[in-house]
């Protein structure tokens, strides 16, 4: 399983559109063969930063939604609203903690 995490900045004014083109997108991308996961957060103080993180079969199926028509739709309409070069970085889990009280912990 591969982790992507990606940091994107936009202008103040864009963020609402950013979150209305997620929205409308969230299900095809969690739906895209390979992937396994999909969030999206909001800095707390920097109100138009937001990451994205998912999961992913492998590097292989990450490619392949970077060389789809669904990704290069979505990158190209984000892509507009950005005041700061997006920052991405693909990890592996090294450990994960359960509920509080669980084997895990």
């Amino acid at each position: 399983m591969l982790v992507r995490i990606v940091k994107m900045t936009f202008e103040p004014s864009e963020t609402e559109a950013f979150q209305k083109l997620f929205d409308r997108n969230r299900s095809k991308i969690r739906g895209f063969e390979g992937n396994e996961f999909l969030e999206l957060y909001r800095d707390k103080n920097n109100k138009n930063i937001f990451f994205t993180y998912s999961y992913w079969k492998d590097e292989e199926a990450l490619e392949n939604y970077r060389v789809s028509s669904l990704f290069k739709e979505v990158w190209s309409e984000t892509k507009k609203m950005f005041s700061a070069r997006p920052e991405a970085w693909s990890v592996d889990k090294v450990w994960t903690s359960g509920p509080v009280g669980s084997s895990q912990e």
